[in-house]
């Protein structure tokens, strides 16, 4: 945790960013200590992404919100980037994604986050957002234990144009190292599929438990 914060301040100014804020889910770990040390702030919320994204998200002071996953770092000068965006009227967006591996199978999948369609659309590749539209939108749906990116991203592109950014951010492969590149991404297809022919949030999770979590 405090890496990807020393991160963040190293990559951005001073003067754009009012705060990073961590939102603890419950952790037993040293990460409340660690994120504090940092310089960031700590927001305690009931475990889920969802309420966590949406409990951060309430307490930000900022009119720009950024949404980014702990294992995810952005590029440099992240910052400038969102505000550009954000003076040509882009309300809402993200950048596209690397991973941090040399594996080809990976880069030919993150290859097609540059593509402006919501099939290529995930977390992973962060989420800028002012905040007005978030509160337009309803923020997160806290229904959904996971896939709650995908599912709020789809609604975003129907309240607003979603823009891609030229740059890249870099997400760790380690998850796909662990349980192996095509298995995992054969069962996130699939969760796309479910989503898609109409599956619920309590059916994306029953799968995510049986064929990912475990």
């Amino acid at each position: 945790m405090g890496k990807i914060i020393d991160i963040l301040k190293e990559r951005s100014s001073p003067k754009n960013i009012q705060e990073i804020i961590v939102v603890d889910g419950g952790s037993t770990d040293n990460t409340v200590n660690v994120a504090l040390e940092a310089g960031a702030s700590v927001i305690h919320s009931p475990v889920g992404r969802a309420k966590q994204l949406n409990m951060g998200a309430k307490y930000a002071q900022g009119n720009i919100l950024y949404f980014l996953h702990a294992d995810t770092s952005p590029p440099y000068r992240f910052d400038e980037n969102i505000l550009n965006a954000i003076k040509k009227d882009n309300t809402v967006g993200c950048f596209q994604m690397k991973f941090d591996s040399d594996s080809r199978f990976l880069n030919f999948f993150a290859w097609f986050t540059r593509i402006n369609h919501i099939l290529c659309r995930g977390g992973d590749q962060s989420l800028f957002i002012t905040k007005n539209l978030f509160e337009k939108s309803g923020g997160f749906n806290e229904d959904y234990k996971v896939y709650e990116d995908n599912e709020y991203i789809s609604r975003l592109y129907k309240l607003s144009s979603f823009t891609i950014l030229p740059r890249h951010v870099k997400t760790s492969a380690r998850r796909y190292e662990e349980k192996g590149e095509i298995k995992l991404q054969y069962h996130f297809g699939v969760i796309h599929l479910k989503n898609y022919l109409g599956a619920g949030p309590e059916q994306l999770y029953d799968y995510y438990k049986r064929k990912i979590a475990l």
